[in-house]
């Protein structure tokens, strides 16, 4: 999964693509997470984003997420 020769052989252009995109990943997948566990720690008030909407949207992050991680590594792979 994780060829330590390939990430060598890239770019300094493309190793900081490629970090940005795992980055920005992990940041979708934490919001997510955060936003259905953790909703009521943040004060997300309850009238304006009920609790069904709530895990509705942490759902979308975290399979955006998932998106974005094949996509990444798709691309590692096809090139």
């Amino acid at each position: 999964m994780f060829n330590l020769n390939y990430f060598k052989q890239k770019s300094p252009q493309q190793r900081f693509l490629f970090i940005l995109g795992l980055t920005m990943m992990l940041i979708y997948l934490g919001i997510g997470i955060v936003v259905i566990f953790f909703g009521d720690m943040i004060n997300l008030d309850p009238e304006r984003f009920p609790q069904k909407y709530r895990i509705a949207f942490g759902v979308v992050l975290i399979v955006y997420a998932g998106i974005r991680f094949s996509r990444i590594m798709s691309k590692k792979e096809s090139a």
